[in-house]
């Protein structure tokens, strides 16, 4: 199963998730869309039982109140916890990430490409917008090239970022000696993405749960699929290897997260200390 720590790594071949992603699952599948806040108290005893300390917890509690993605809510000496309009907007795009398929059945064959260069002084700048074009699903081609195999409106990331003035956008099919093939293979770790959907259906399929209650696991379950499809542009089938593992990997999420659904509600109705919002 996995562990806590530095979300990305994977040290002996498991995910690694960090415990603001499984707060996000939490609140996107028990919070989001109800006028309730949730006790901190409630939070905190949710992740210990994923093996996250109470110091880990609180810590990223405090980083996503910062981030405007958490709101405190006093009532007496409790402390509660809610959803700010940017935290349910975070929780809204996670949750249509995860409906979405994998894999592209449906591309017209065409590139989004986008040019920009970005001052040495604004490195910070070039840093972020380089972390959320991966988050939409673009990969460096070149040198301050990088290209999406689908249509993807990027001006509210640059504009963000108020780089607007310094990047192109085109929309463009590969002609002559430019294969879409090897674009894939020269964009994005294909062999390093199927092993990670390969290590996910591993361990997720057959008999899971051990000493978990269901809203343990569905709650690292999502959290765990969430940190693999952030690494994955949703490549079109054409481009991908015969039997992408991908495939199958999200049958086994989709199948064990509904299962997972009703019993994981039951059991966060009595967990989860709530109160109703004005």
């Amino acid at each position: 199963m996995s562990v806590v720590g530095d979300e990305g790594g994977q040290p002996n071949g498991r995910l690694v998730v960090r415990p603001e992603t499984l707060l996000l699952v939490l609140f996107g599948d028990h919070v989001l869309g109800r006028r309730v806040a949730v006790s901190t108290g409630s939070v905190i005893a949710v992740l210990g039982r994923l093996g996250v300390t109470e110091h880990a917890t609180r810590t990223s509690l405090a980083r996503m109140m910062r981030r405007d993605l958490l709101r405190s809510v006093r009532r007496g000496r409790q402390v509660f916890l809610a959803l700010p309009p940017r935290g349910a907007e975070v929780l809204r795009d996670g949750l249509a990430r995860l409906g979405t398929e994998v894999v592209d059945r449906a591309w017209d064959g065409r590139w989004t490409l986008l040019a920009f260069s970005v001052p040495e002084a604004r490195r910070a700048d070039r840093h972020a917008l380089r972390r959320q074009l991966g988050w939409v699903g673009f990969a460096p081609l070149r040198s301050g090239v990088w290209v999406s195999p689908r249509e993807a409106d990027v001006g509210q990331i640059l504009s963000g970022l108020n780089l607007l003035d310094h990047a192109e956008v085109f929309r463009a099919e590969a002609v002559g000696w430019s294969d879409p093939a090897r674009i894939v293979r020269e964009a994005w770790d294909l062999p390093a993405l199927a092993a990670d959907y390969r290590a996910f259906h591993s361990r997720w399929s057959g008999e899971v749960g051990g000493e978990l209650d269901a809203l343990s696991l569905r709650t690292r379950l999502t959290a765990e699929w969430l940190l693999l499809i952030r690494q994955d542009p949703r490549l079109p089938a054409a481009l991908l290897p015969t039997d992408w593992p991908g495939v199958r990997a999200q049958e086994c999420f989709r199948a064990l997260q509904g299962r997972l659904l009703g019993p994981s509600r039951d059991q966060a109705a009595e967990q989860l200390a709530t109160i109703e919002l004005a």
